[in-house]
C-alpha cells in the first residue's frame, strides 16, 4: 500500500538535526546512550574493502537534510513480521546480515563486526547501463531494536535512514524510515524522473527478503510518503561539485588510466 501526502505539519530539518547533536552530545559529563552514538567526526575515513570500488567517501562530511537542496520528504516503509519474532531478534538479524538483504547488483562492505556506531560502510549502487554510483553510509546510531546511517557529500540524498522494529497489534513490525532532500539540482531532476519510485522498489525489496530470511516471505511492504518541506535549498545547488554519480561515471571511464598509478587511496 503506498500513499503520497503533504505538505503536513512536522519539525523542520532544523530541529530535527538540532535534536541529533544533543544527543549526540549529551547534557552531562557522560553523553546520553553511551557506546550508541558515534563519536562526533569532521570529516569521513574510508578503509578499502574488497568487492567495492570505495571512492567518493574519504574526506567528505557528513550531510544531514538541512545541508540538502530538495524537497524534503519522509519516507516509511513497514512490514509485520508476526508474533513469532522480537523486536531484539529482528533488529539483531538485520545488523549481522544487513548486506545479504539488498536488491541484486548493489553491495554495502561495512565492517566485519557488524552495524556499530561510528562505522563507515561503502556502497556500489546499481544505476543502470552497468555504471555502479560509488558513495558511502555513516552508522550514526545503534542499539537493540534500531540504528541509524547517516549519508555524506554527494550521496544521492543528504539524510537519514533509520531502521527499527517495535511491537504492534500483530506482534512485531519492522520498517526503514528515510528523512532526505537530494543533495543537489541533478540528483532533485533524476529523482523526480523516476528516482523516488526506484528508491520504494528498493527498500520494499530489502524489507521483503527480511521476512523471508525470519520465516515471513508473504507479508507486504506497507509505503507512506510525506513531502515535508516543499522549498528547495538553491543556496546549497553548489553540492553538485560533490556529485558522486557524475564522479563515478569519470571515475569508470578513467579507471583503466588510474589503475596503472601506483598507491592508490580510496577517495
Amino acid at each position: 500500500m503506498a500513499e503520497t501526502t503533504g505538505p503536513e505539519r512536522a519539525r523542520s530539518a532544523e530541529q530535527i538535526e538540532l535534536s541529533v547533536r544533543e544527543a549526540t552530545a549529551g547534557t552531562a559529563a557522560t553523553p546520553r546512550d553511551a557506546g550508541r552514538w558515534a563519536a562526533k567526526v569532521d570529516r569521513l575515513d574510508a578503509v578499502a574493502r574488497d568487492g567495492v570500488r570505495g571512492t567518493n567517501v574519504a574526506g567528505r562530511r557528513l550531510t544531514g537534510p538541512v545541508q540538502g537542496f530538495g524537497k524534503m520528504w519522509q519516507k516509511t516503509y513497514r512490514l509485520s513480521l508476526g508474533p513469532q519474532v522480537t523486536p531484539e531478534q529482528a533488529i539483531a538479524t538485520w545488523k549481522a546480515h544487513f548486506p545479504e538483504f539488498w536488491p541484486a547488483g548493489n553491495r554495502f562492505a561495512g565492517a566485519l563486526t557488524g552495524i556499530s556506531p561510528g562505522d563507515v560502510a561503502l556502497l556500489d549502487l546499481a544505476v543502470g547501463g552497468g555504471v555502479k554510483l560509488s558513495t558511502g553510509v555513516f552508522v550514526l546510531y545503534a542499539d537493540e531494536e534500531s540504528f541509524t546511517l547517516m549519508t555524506p557529500q554527494g550521496h544521492m540524498f543528504a539524510g537519514w535512514i533509520t531502521f527499527s522494529a517495535e511491537r504492534d497489534e500483530a506482534g512485531t513490525g519492522v520498517q526503514a524510515q528515510v528523512l532526505m532532500r537530494a543533495n543537489d539540482p541533478l540528483y532533485e531532476l533524476g529523482m523526480m524522473a523516476g528516482g523516488h519510485r526506484k528508491e520504494d522498489v528498493f527498500w520494499a525489496q530489502t524489507l521483503t527478503a527480511l521476512g523471508h530470511y525470519l520465516g515471513v516471505p508473504d507479508a507486504p511492504v506497507q509505503t507512506r510518503t510525506v513531502c515535508v518541506d516543499t522549498r528547495r535549498q538553491w543556496r546549497h545547488a553548489g553540492n553538485v561539485w560533490h556529485n558522486s554519480m557524475v564522479r563515478s561515471l569519470l571515475q569508470t571511464v578513467t579507471a583503466p588510466v588510474t589503475a596503472l598509478r601506483p598507491g592508490r587511496r580510496t577517495g
